[in-house]
């Protein structure tokens, strides 16, 4: 295959899938494919549901072109998909998304085609599971009639700052010719640079300790917030104080939601469990990220308490249900994990989020948004997310919705000091 003959299929078309075709649609030709068809019609229209691409750059990408009509494919000689990896209900790996959207495009392969997979899994599951689904639906040989690479996803949701051209890219692909091939693709639209790995099996596991490495070093910071509150010392305080050595690490306590840091270290413990090795750190990290749900309202209900909450009627506010500030992204948000354990109370919860879709909260957790905060007073409020919009809050804005004797926790260290009862 010649560098200039590929014709590129984006298979998933969401926060990693739009972001890589709009770079590669700018320059190459370029099919943005994905089963939801309403999402098809409003790429079309030059809108954007998850915000990440404005109008004018879906225009800027001339080469561009979406459908959801599976025989477009067919014309395209280099498939990237990029659909979500979840987990299950039980903490285990769902590739679910991944398989059938490997199944599509093996459907479609032909010889001399390469399928480069971006979804963060376990290492082997490139060559060990999607591989042989490709051979079968397709009929042909791997590493004979088609090929295969991987490199991994690095969008960070919200992020105007780093945007997909500003990271550097891993790639990897299943023979050394292919390996090349698949980098100087990357390398047309990366202007950070990419780093060539030596398998699919180490970019896979790059990823996937990319986003392990951060969960331990937040739970790390979650179980310091934790011992300096029975301390009586301020967190934020103790952070910025260790963080003028110019080697500590400036990670902040809170929830670990979202589709990536929340996940993946799930991935890599299903893969080692499997082959015998039983993790201690890992675990240990997601137990303490997992049970911050439960200490934020464990806390919430005592500091009630001490001020004289009425908790049998108790009106309470969530500020934010999204899993990151500025991002409507609500896929695994740990919000809610704090709105059922304060329903569980028996409290009557509400939820403002100006960033989020109410169409998707409804959707997903069955949460019907507020937009209108002065038509009731609560007894507590929670500032779970750190919207631009609350962090121009004052005083007097936060006391606007808040009863006299109501209880403020500030989770994100976003309110000026003074207004919050509780702060991680």
């Amino acid at each position: 295959m010649i560098l200039d003959d590929i014709r590129i299929a984006i298979i998933g078309l969401g926060y990693v899938g739009l972001p890589l075709a709009v770079a590669f649609g700018r320059k190459l030709y370029v099919l943005g494919f994905d089963i939801d068809q309403s999402r098809i019609e409003e790429l079309d229209t030059g809108r954007d549901r998850t915000r990440e691409i404005d109008s004018e750059e879906l225009a800027d990408a001339k080469f561009l072109l979406f459908s959801s009509d599976q025989r477009n494919l067919c014309s395209c000689n280099f498939y990237i998909v990029t659909v979500p990896t979840p987990i299950d209900s039980h903490n285990q790996p769902n590739l679910t998304p991944l398989l059938s959207a490997t199944k599509t495009v093996g459907s479609v392969l032909k010889k001399g085609d390469i399928v480069v997979f971006e979804s963060t899994v376990y290492p082997g599951v490139t060559e060990d599971e999607c591989v042989p689904v490709l051979e079968l639906e397709s009929g042909l040989i791997f590493n004979q009639d088609f090929f295969v690479g991987y490199s991994p996803e690095r969008i960070n949701p919200g992020d105007k700052l780093h945007r997909i051209s500003d990271i550097c890219k891993v790639t990897s692909g299943s023979t050394p010719q292919i390996a090349e091939f698949v980098d100087q693709v990357y390398k047309k639209v990366i202007t950070a640079g990419t780093y060539k790995a030596e398998s699919i099996k180490i970019a896979e596991a790059a990823k996937v300790i990319e986003n392990t490495q951060r969960d331990l070093n937040i739970a790390l910071v979650n179980e310091l917030a934790m011992l300096f509150n029975k301390l009586d010392i301020d967190t934020d305080s103790v952070l910025r104080a260790a963080g003028s050595k110019w080697n500590f690490l400036p990670f902040q306590p809170g929830l670990v939601g979202g589709h990536c840091i929340g996940v993946d270290p799930f991935y890599l413990t299903h893969k080692a469990q499997s082959v015998g090795y039983d993790p201690q750190v890992i675990l240990a990290g997601r137990r303490v990220n997992e049970g911050m749900a439960d200490y934020v309202v464990s806390q919430l209900v005592k500091k009630m308490i001490i001020k004289g909450v009425r908790l049998n009627d108790a009106n309470i506010l969530v500020m934010g249900l999204t899993f990151k500030e500025n991002c409507p992204d609500l896929r695994n948000t740990k919000i809610i994990d704090i709105m059922i354990g304060l329903r569980d109370y028996g409290f009557s919860v509400s939820c403002h989020d100006p960033v989020a879709v109410p169409v998707e909260a409804k959707k997903l957790y069955q949460v019907e948004l507020v937009s209108d905060l002065g038509s009731v007073s609560y007894d507590a409020v929670i500032f779970a997310v750190a919207h631009d919009q609350f962090l121009e809050l004052n005083e007097r804005d936060v006391a606007a919705f808040l009863r006299p004797n109501g209880v403020v926790y500030d989770l994100k260290n976003i309110l000026p000091v003074g207004i919050a009862d509780l702060r991680l």
